[in-house]
């Protein structure tokens, strides 16, 4: 008999009505364990402890709560390999990006655990003599967080690590097809210890947690990250319940290659850009614009090196592109592969391949331009457009044409160049000579547009959405 993982709420390990298998995308016949799925009532438990037990976490000395999140973290350290394996498991990273997603965990609680000893507050003089002004930051309360399957331990860790770090309880909700990472963080932090009810969590499907916690009257803010269409439903529903709510959802990131680069650069950047991570992430560079003076050249040398890399078992040191998360996600890269064609492009790669698991090789549409759905819409898939253009303005004009606006690249060796895609570029995030994902985590994260909405992640300047501001005056006499 499988054991079944359970929810974690007020302190306690607690049974759900149903559980759901958690097989890994590589190999089907890899059961990583059965996970509970929580309803309604297990948001309301959870809720109430966070509610009881957040008073006391925000009142005592920030010295206890940079304790409890220096020890996780500590504890995150200690357990890279480990966590990297399952990570690799569940949801098909490469056993080094798994690795290194989970050393990024234990840094953000380790970041975290020093900026609860740096919440910044002001004392200015008033307009009013004898009158004393004070300006601090104080925790919102309870905190729904709610995180998506492609970063399952990073991002967990980046929400809930300031959302504590700030004096909040938090309630987190994982991603339905990568829960073990979250499961795995809860151990830590009760290990750490982290008081009851201070942290819980409860798995199971988006449309019953999500939706508890967005409508929950208890509930003070919310932190989502996944899809657009999931995220405006959220963002409604934050605004009828007067909730903070921050977003953060799609991307189709530009990378822009003119005639000053570096061809071996760019062609190196690209690949990373695009196909890395199963091109599973936000910040993916889905949209490759290329001038014409060396787009044939690049064209020529991406498609080979994209056709060189080593798709196979995460868990394989040799492997370069791991599985698809699912079987779901894999039909929807084909249905666009389908469509890259239908609309005109030719399709390098992208073919469905024959082993056991969800293994699709990457894939470049050649002859894309930007009014294509395929360069409009997110795929979340190992594949590119490439984009043909006759100069840097056109260039950087396709790259902004666009509703998101999360992160932008430029390969150029031109500073005039660099210097002006920074400034113009229409993106919270722009990267010169370096691929559009890969982001430190001392620094704000975040877009603009349709991909992000609300305070900035990461950094110090996390902690302002997980705070708010008191302004208090005091007659002094």
């Amino acid at each position: 008999m499988t054991e079944i993982h359970r929810n974690y709420i007020a302190g306690d390990w607690v049974d759900a009505t149903t559980a759901a298998e958690n097989r890994s995308p590589s190999n089907p016949d890899d059961l990583i364990g059965l996970y509970a799925r929580g309803g309604a009532a297990d948001v309301d438990a959870a809720v109430a402890a966070a509610k009881a037990a957040q008073p006391a976490w925000a009142g005592a000395s920030p010295q206890v709560r940079s304790d409890v999140l220096r020890r996780a973290g500590e504890m995150l350290l200690a357990r890279v390999d480990e966590m990297g394996r399952l990570l690799a498991r569940e949801e098909g990273k490469t056993l080094s990006e798994a690795k290194g997603e989970a050393l990024r965990a234990a840094h953000l609680f380790l970041f975290y655990a020093g900026e609860v000893l740096r919440i910044p507050g002001e004392k200015l003089a008033s307009l009013r003599e004898g009158v004393e002004v004070e300006v601090t930051r104080e925790p919102l309360g309870v905190v729904g967080l709610i995180t998506p399957w492609n970063f399952p331990i990073a991002i967990p860790a980046w929400k809930t690590a300031p959302a504590l770090a700030a004096g909040n309880a938090v309630v987190l909700k994982p991603a339905d097809q990568t829960p073990g990472c979250a499961h795995r963080l809860a151990q830590i932090l009760e290990a750490a210890g982290c008081p009851m009810g201070v942290f819980n969590l409860v798995m199971g499907r988006g449309s019953e947690i999500g939706a508890a916690l967005v409508g929950h009257p208890d509930v003070a803010a919310i932190s989502f990250t996944g899809s657009e269409r999931v995220g405006r439903g959220i963002a409604r529903g934050c605004a009828e319940g007067m909730k903070k709510v921050q977003l953060e959802m799609g991307g189709k990131n530009p990378m822009v290659v003119t005639g000053a680069a570096d061809l071996e650069l760019a062609v190196a950047t690209c690949l990373n850009g695009a196909f890395f991570s199963t091109g599973q992430r936000c910040t993916a560079s889905s949209r490759l614009i290329v001038t014409a003076d060396i787009h044939d050249a690049f064209a020529e040398k991406l498609a080979a090196a994209m056709s060189a890399l080593r798709v196979g078992d995460p868990l394989d040191p040799e492997t370069q592109i791991g599985p698809v998360v699912s079987e779901a996600q894999l039909a929807g890269n084909l249905d666009y592969i389908a469509l890259a064609r239908d609309e005109g492009c030719e399709v390098i790669g992208g073919q469905r391949l024959n082993r056991k698991g969800s293994f699709q090789a990457p894939a470049l549409f050649l002859g894309a331009t930007n009014a294509m759905r395929v360069s409009r819409e997110e795929i979340f898939g190992p594949c590119a457009a490439l984009i043909k253009v006759a100069d840097f303005d056109e260039a950087l004009a396709v790259a902004n044409d666009t509703p998101f606006g999360l992160s932008s690249g430029i390969c150029t060796g031109s500073l005039k160049e660099a210097t002006e895609f920074r400034r113009r570029s229409k993106a919270g995030m722009v990267m010169v000579n370096l691929p559009t994902a890969g982001v430190d985590y001392h620094v704000p994260f975040g877009g603009r547009g349709a991909s992000s909405l609300g305070g900035r992640e990461q950094g110090r300047m996390a902690m302002d959405f997980y705070t708010g501001v008191k302004t208090a005056y005091t007659f002094a006499g």
